[in-house]
């Protein structure tokens, strides 16, 4: 059950918003073998001057922060699968590779609160963490 968030410093319409968030979220489902409907992904849109960035940048105004929360569990494996899913769905945004950065946060499942305020780790979560 990884939340994730990304944040960006220019406009995209609104079906490029959704977009962005499918391309995260597909990512997930195909690194993390999370279930589809299993989706928590948020996009915020930052004002440039609110959002600071490497200036080594050639486009700055793409630069794209993507922060994942996730169950600890996850293998070096995945993680890179991860990151190279991400970079290669955002290219379809125009987003350049090297202006993507991602940010994996492991949490011990004890530290998660859900389904009605259970803590994951009493709970059957329908899927393998381990992968």
């Amino acid at each position: 059950m990884p939340s994730a968030l990304i944040e960006v410093r220019r406009e995209y319409s609104e079906a490029e918003e959704v977009g962005l968030i499918d391309a995260v979220h597909d990512a997930l489902v195909t690194a993390f073998q999370i279930p589809p409907q299993d989706k928590d992904v948020r996009l915020v849109v930052h004002a440039p001057h609110r959002f600071a960035c490497s200036p080594r940048l050639t486009q700055p105004e793409f630069f794209t922060l993507v922060s994942i929360d996730c169950f600890a569990g996850r293998s070096i494996d995945a993680k890179r699968s991860l990151y190279t899913e991400i970079v290669t769905n955002l290219k379809a945004f125009n987003i350049p590779p090297d202006h993507v950065t991602i940010l994996v946060r492991d949490l011990p499942t004890e530290n998660w609160g859900i389904r009605s305020g259970q803590a994951a780790s009493d709970l059957d979560l329908g899927f393998n963490i381990n992968v």
